[in-house]
């Protein structure tokens, strides 16, 4: 990427469907501190919030109508932020206008609605991103940087256990959406697992076959609260996954093995990557941007306003990691 360039000869402006939680912080800066974009428009349906996230934001307009931002002649690119069950019909209404489009993760709830949005983007020819922003991140991209170089040698195994205790709103059984199975059928799996599965993908290659085990131990919700899966990537590179959301601790834990060594990592915790091989013993800790999303925007600004740069997270990867997952929860 190349962030650093001054000057711009285009600005794509967007506009910013659903601008709750993850637009406070995560994602919605970047858009606006992104050298070649500009954001322009948020909505959400609650008008109050709307107004309020445009004034603490400096957003010149806001709406309470998906419809009107997607059809606001100003604007020429949309990031849906909200529940993954309302992405497919606010996706092709923004390709049906000819627009950008960046949606957050996991793409939708299932494959076959991914595979509806990809297809419809692929056939107009309108660039369809998706915000799995750690195949973005410096800390993974140090990972990916250590299996290039071979440091462990031939790649055999990775794992990734993760475990955290229900939270006080699992407990009060009060209503989440994120573990709602009308939206989010594998609960928290769908929300988490599917950054650290998407990850696997850049980092290894594609999975090419997945198969899995899911239940819900506690009954807190009506989602599913713990899984198991194995899986096998293109290269032959074997793979496992535990998640449980009803355990005692919180554990994030990834190994890649290989014939000479391994590398140790977690996928939301903020701790050092960790080499340890017969060529090189290395640790580091490669701590995230404020704005974590910036480097995903960045990768966007290079691709669509620069032409110097192919970002590794589209439509295409993400609809993978869906595919992956709808194998792991027996949907297909």
């Amino acid at each position: 990427m190349n962030p650093n360039v001054k000057s711009v000869t285009k600005t794509i402006k967007w506009g910013i469907i659903g601008c709750g939680n993850v637009t406070e912080v995560k994602s919605g800066p970047p858009y606006q501190q992104t050298n070649g974009f500009e954001l322009v428009a948020v909505m959400r349906r609650n008008e109050e919030k709307a107004k309020d996230y445009a004034k603490r934001h400096q957003v010149k307009k806001y709406y309470t109508n998906a419809n009107d931002l997607i059809n606001d002649d100003e604007i020429n690119a949309v990031y849906i932020a909200t529940p993954p069950d309302s992405h497919k019909e606010y996706a092709l209404k923004v390709a049906n206008a000819g627009k950008i489009c960046c949606i957050e993760k996991p793409m939708t709830s299932n494959y076959q609605d991914s595979l509806a949005i990809y297809k419809t983007f692929k056939e107009k020819n309108i660039p369809l991103f998706v915000a799995y922003y750690r195949r973005s991140l410096p800390r993974f991209l140090k990972v990916k940087e250590w299996l290039d170089a071979n440091f462990i040698g031939e790649i055999r195994h990775i794992s990734w256990i993760q475990t955290k205790p229900a939270s006080e709103l699992d407990k009060s059984k009060a209503y989440n959406w994120r573990t709602d199975s009308k939206i989010a059928p594998g609960g928290y799996f769908d929300d988490l697992a599917s950054h650290g599965l998407d990850l696997f993908n850049f980092l290894l290659g594609n999975i090419k076959d997945a198969y899995g085990f899911s239940a819900n131990q506690q009954n807190l919700y009506s989602a599913k609260d713990a899984f198991t899966a194995s899986w096998i990537h293109e290269n032959g590179i074997t793979g496992s996954g535990t998640w449980n959301f009803g355990a005692s601790n919180h554990l994030d834990s990834v190994t890649i093995f290989g014939s000479t060594g391994k590398i140790e990592f977690a996928v939301f915790h903020e701790t050092p990557i960790v080499l340890t091989s017969q060529s090189k013993n290395e640790t580091v800790f490669i701590e995230n941007p404020k704005h974590i999303q910036h480097p995903h925007v960045e990768g966007m600004r290079d691709e669509l306003v620069f032409n110097n740069f192919k970002h590794p997270s589209t439509g295409e990867t993400a609809l993978h990691a869906n595919w992956v997952m709808d194998k792991i929860l027996g949907n297909l």
